[in-house]
């Protein structure tokens, strides 16, 4: 916690985001983006934590993050992904998804394309809850439970599944290349496989007993078929797409609302909750004495793409962990990573050894020695 630099910007953060860093390089990201939501004028914000491409982890450690540029946003942000280094893509309560343009040599801001209505209801707009992106595939999801497919290159839609929910979709990540996983409402995890032309999932799975509604979704970055969700009761499961309809292991994580949950993209024996009760957990499969190869040596081992692959396969014994969710036999820790918060923790993201979180509270938290 001592590691942690807390901003305070005036507004209620719905989304924060790092922009991706090269595949190549080694350096820690030093850029990430912000959404608000709740406020009389949203916002998406460009912020730098200044290390400007330094390898010294430590050069302007204290510096508080920087607000590089803003731009008004119509409606709450409910979600925000970046394209690439440059284009950022945001979810809108309107109904609207928009890809704005960050101009790094000036640091403004332009709006590079927009879908205004993307999803409505006949008579009104309906929020559009979750984005994911694929350059220059963009998909979204909707609380009018539709699923719609653009391409940034592209004017018009490309695809879109009427019906694919009858209730609210709440979040959508890829699986693979040509499958994605969307969560809903009441409690259900449906996969969606767009090389077929049917508009029915190719896959249903779901908690048994209460449809307690799923809020947010993510997917090991190098074992696809271990997915990880949470909810509004706080648990995080773990669920296995190869076999059977129900999660593998559930765990009491938060006591209010979970939304969001995150494997790192390079370590994923490290994961990552936030919740309504005001909560940042850090998810950890090993202990020191059995941690991976991979994961020993300094700060600086760590690879920073999100693309970036662990060995292949993994620790086999450690992907079971997250499985069985075996918490007594010490196989998997949680750290809380924040100081004491009342308000809720909306959204985080980490990538390398930087981790940032918006919370309502109007404070951002950047924490750049992350470890994993």
């Amino acid at each position: 916690m001592e590691n942690i630099n807390a901003k305070y910007v005036s507004q209620k953060i719905s989304k924060t985001r790092w922009r991706l860093v090269s595949q190549s390089s080694l350096q820690q990201p030093d850029i990430f983006a912000t959404g608000s939501w709740d406020n009389e004028v949203n916002k998406i914000s460009f912020w730098s934590i200044g290390n400007h491409g330094s390898s010294d982890m430590d050069d302007g450690f204290e510096r508080d993050p920087q607000l590089l540029c803003e731009y008004k946003h119509d409606g709450d942000v409910l979600d925000l992904q970046f394209l690439d280094q440059d284009r950022i893509v945001t979810t809108s309560s309107t109904g609207a998804v928009t890809i704005f343009r960050h101009h790094q040599n000036s640091q403004t801001i332009s709006v590079s394309q927009r879908w205004p209505r993307a999803h409505h209801y006949p008579c009104d707009n309906a929020p559009c809850t979750g984005v994911v992106c694929s350059s220059p595939e963009i998909v979204t999801v909707g609380e009018d439970g539709k699923i719609i497919i653009l391409r940034a290159d592209q004017e018009g839609v490309i695809r879109v599944i009427e019906n694919a929910d009858s209730s609210t979709i709440h979040a959508v990540t890829y699986l693979r290349t040509t499958e994605i996983l969307t969560v809903n409402s009441i409690g259900q995890l449906k996969l969606w496989d767009f090389r077929q032309q049917s508009n029915a999932p190719s896959q249903i799975l779901s908690l048994s007993g209460d449809r307690v509604p799923l809020h947010c979704v993510d997917r090991h970055p190098n074992q696809q078929h271990i997915v990880a969700t949470g909810g509004q009761d706080g648990m995080l499961c773990v669920w296995d797409v190869r076999q059977g309809s129900t999660p593998f292991s559930i765990m009491e994580a938060h006591s209010a609302e979970m939304w969001e949950v995150h494997f790192h993209p390079t370590n994923p024996d490290h994961l990552f909750t936030c919740s309504e009760d005001g909560s940042l957990l850090h998810w950890e499969t090993s202990t020191h004495s059995d941690m991976p190869s991979f994961l020993q040596g300094g700060r600086n081992n760590s690879m920073t793409s999100r693309s970036a692959m662990a060995p292949a396969g993994g620790n086999q014994s450690l992907i079971n962990a997250w499985l069985s969710g075996d918490s007594s036999k010490g196989r998997l820790e949680t750290t809380h990573m924040l100081p004491s918060q009342t308000l809720s923790v909306n959204s985080l993201d980490v990538l390398g050894q930087c981790l940032v979180c918006g919370t309502d509270g109007e404070a951002i938290f950047v924490n750049r020695q992350v470890p994993v």
